[in-house]
């Protein structure tokens, strides 16, 4: 079975401190939900084309369902709301190769 992934891109993230009652209810819903963080904002990054060197994030499931699911819970959606007004992010999940 092809894992899951949810790639997430920020384009640009003014403060930082907005994206907290975000993270405090994403993380654990994203575990719950059978996530592994691969890649998180922060390190080192090399744009290449129209690559954009601001946050990016990578989470890995065990399925691409799963990935959807995940996504669709109420504890997930829950931190989408805390998502601050106005915040753009370019957010995709895909099923991976295998």
């Amino acid at each position: 079975m092809a894992k899951g992934y949810w790639v997430s891109v920020y384009p640009a993230i003014s403060d930082p401190e907005t994206l907290t009652a975000y993270n405090q209810l994403a993380g654990p819903a994203v575990r719950a939900g059978g996530g592994r963080v691969l890649a998180r904002g922060g390190g080192r990054v090399v744009a290449h084309e129209a690559g954009i060197t601001e946050r990016v994030v990578l989470i890995e499931f065990d399925s691409f369902e799963q990935a959807v699911a995940a996504y669709e819970s109420e504890a997930y959606k829950k931190a989408l709301a805390a998502l601050p007004d106005g915040f753009r992010r370019d957010f995709r999940i895909v099923e991976g190769i295998g």
